[in-house]
């Protein structure tokens, strides 16, 4: 039913969860005091387009009582349920 669509979707899909865990990790290394640019294109690239789907998760779950922030995990979650969809279809 989707056809040609359903590739585009999947990179998407792939792109999302890469720009995902790259902002973990960016997190991480800022956590650990490495010193990353915030005006480094590519840092502005990953972390922009995680936030388009991590900004509306932390909306919705506010970061728990530790420190924790689980909309990551939320967010790679709703990404695979999106992807075996795409699949059937």
């Amino acid at each position: 039913m989707l056809g040609p669509i359903r590739p585009l979707l999947e990179l998407v899909i792939w792109v999302m969860m890469l720009a995902i865990f790259g902002s973990v990790i960016l997190s991480w290394l800022r956590a650990a005091r490495v010193h990353v640019p915030y005006n480094n294109p590519f840092v502005q690239a990953i972390e922009g387009t995680a936030d388009l789907m991590l900004r509306p998760i932390r909306r919705a779950f506010p970061t728990s009582g530790g420190g924790l922030d689980f909309a990551p995990m939320v967010a790679i979650i709703i990404l695979y349920i999106l992807r075996a969809l795409a699949a059937q279809l």
